[in-house]
């Protein structure tokens, strides 16, 4: 661990782990349906929180809102999503899930946490501390 100890040998030891563990929980998703990553973030966004606006919908995700309302349009088709005029501002479109994209992505949530789950389990009691300090501080670094 000694080769550890700089900042830059920590993030670069970091890096391809993070991103490992991250692509191996996209691949725990299930594959019955169409939708793409960006489709699928958009859906988290909206079950984490809740009814907004493409506009919104599209910061929170780094897209434009353009992009933002095609990735819409493929979840309102797909029956993920719908969109209502907003009452505070007719001309812009609140997106909110329906019961299927609400029922999709619980779902795939707990297919994840379960795989998860079954890894952490396999971890000494020790281990399993030592992840349970270190979110907070992997938060604090992702924001």
């Amino acid at each position: 661990m000694s080769e550890l100890r700089t900042t830059a040998a920590l993030a670069s030891a970091l890096r391809p782990v993070v991103f490992r563990l991250s692509r191996r929980l996209r691949q725990m998703r299930s594959s019955d349906h169409n939708l793409g990553q960006g489709h699928l973030q958009a859906m988290g966004a909206l079950f984490r929180d809740g009814p907004m606006l493409i506009g919104e919908l599209a910061s929170r995700e780094k897209v434009r809102p353009p992009s933002m309302t095609r990735i819409v349009d493929v979840l309102e088709d797909a029956g993920m999503a719908v969109r209502r005029i907003s009452e505070n501002d007719r001309r812009q479109c609140v997106v909110s899930l329906t019961e299927a994209g609400h029922a999709l992505v619980l779902a795939d949530r707990q297919r994840r946490d379960a795989w998860l789950a079954q890894r952490i389990a396999e971890l000494t009691p020790a281990e399993r501390e030592v992840l349970r300090q270190a979110i907070p501080i992997l938060e604090k670094v992702n924001h």
